[in-house]
């Protein structure tokens, strides 16, 4: 038998995924871009040293490269490169 009334927490739950829908909603394509803005950026300063771009803190981003490897070809292709700009590194 089941119980009519849910429980307080998945009445909560519900509330605040209605709640987000509701404010969140008209502005997700904006976020998604900035999201995706933000992503590019850090890409670009993470693959600099990479691309031929002088970057002080690529100590510290080279530790990033496996991180960012497998969203390389879906950047270059967004910034409108068929093949990879780099020589070491073809992903395509």
């Amino acid at each position: 038998m089941s119980d009519p009334t849910p429980e307080p927490r998945g009445r909560l739950s519900g509330l605040a995924a209605g709640l987000r829908d509701f404010y969140s909603g008209p502005y997700r394509r904006t976020f998604a871009r900035a999201q995706q803005d933000e992503d590019d950026l850090f890409m670009v300063i993470v693959m600099a040293e990479a691309l031929g771009v002088p970057n002080p803190a690529s100590y510290y981003t080279v530790e990033l490269l496996p991180a960012v490897y497998e969203q390389f070809h879906a950047w270059h292709r967004r910034m409108g490169l068929d093949r990879s700009p780099l020589d070491t590194f073809s992903c395509c």
